[in-house]
């Protein structure tokens, strides 16, 4: 009777530590919301996602605080956008965190750059032309069709970090593709009168916005990538507009808009403020959905 006992209670511990484990969370340590979303919707209750910058933070310049490196230590899955978007804390936040399952080359180490084609690659690399990214323009985040792209191989990551629920993760990927596939149908077809509309951006943070949308950029307020824009500067694209009119300005949230406003001031051009990536409990969709009733009201 003892011995029916004692493998009784072993088998229930067995029961349990395989349920526990069942339903146990990945930690996933985003660089930017844009992930942080795209993960929890290819993944619902599976994952636990922490991003380390907000929507109204330049994804370029935060600090790698000890908060932080703690996240990142129990991290089972980093996403981040790479493309040299993060390397001015990234690194170290990986040195310091001392996570093996994160780093490089591992399987829990995702950088959504790597499965999409960049624009604006440079030809030459030379740093006195400002901050610029020698892979190409990290942002990605701003083409939809890209995000399906990247979507698709982050689904057969989180199968790869979490085997046991892969075919959880492959059915949340073909409904976000029948989803996103109607969304970025209503975005495009919404936007036919966005076509060819002439802007001008505060930083080359548009491209791939620019791209999807057929707009036409005719002068960005940064003399070079980084470079906050001089007087001599602003007074030639002042120059420059009164031959080519701009429809609108656009700049980011977390972005100074001095600038933006001398020269909305001097043109009277519709300034257009987007938000760079998703809110606090916002979606990827209702993020885009923001972005383009934004533009179409600038009209």
């Amino acid at each position: 009777m003892f011995i029916l006992i004692k493998k009784h209670l072993l088998l229930m511990l067995i029961f349990l530590f395989c349920s526990a484990n069942s339903y146990a969370k990945i930690n996933v340590f985003a660089c930017e919301p844009e992930w942080a979303s795209l993960v929890q919707i290819l993944a619902g209750d599976r994952v636990k996602a922490f991003s380390a910058t907000t929507a109204l933070q330049d994804p370029h310049h935060i600090q790698a605080r000890p908060s932080l490196i703690a996240k990142a230590r129990r991290a089972d899955l980093l996403i981040c956008t790479g493309a040299e978007l993060e390397t001015g804390w990234l690194p170290l936040l990986l040195r310091k965190s001392a996570n093996r399952k994160i780093l490089p080359g591992q399987t829990g180490h995702f950088m959504a750059s790597d499965h999409v084609l960049l624009l604006e690659k440079p030809k030459q690399l030379d740093r006195s032309q400002g901050d610029v990214h020698a892979d190409g323009n990290p942002h990605i985040h701003l083409d939809p069709h890209r995000i399906m792209r990247i979507a698709e191989a982050l689904s057969r990551t989180l199968s790869r970090v979490d085997a046991d629920n892969q075919a959880d993760y492959q059915n949340n990927w073909i409904s976000f593709k029948e989803s996103w596939s109607r969304a970025i149908a209503k975005w495009e077809q919404l936007c036919q009168s966005l076509r060819g509309k002439q802007i001008v951006v505060n930083h080359n943070s548009w491209v791939y916005l620019e791209d999807w949308l057929k707009l036409k950029r005719l002068a960005t307020l940064e003399p070079k990538p980084g470079i906050a824009p001089g007087s001599t500067h602003l007074a030639q694209v002042l120059v420059q507009l009164k031959d080519s009119q701009a429809d609108m300005i656009l700049y980011a949230s977390y972005q100074n808009d001095k600038a933006v406003r001398w020269l909305e001031q001097k043109t009277h051009i519709p300034v257009v403020e987007l938000p760079f990536s998703v809110s606090t409990n916002e979606t990827l969709f209702e993020w885009y959905d923001r972005i383009i009733n934004q533009l179409l009201d600038s009209q």
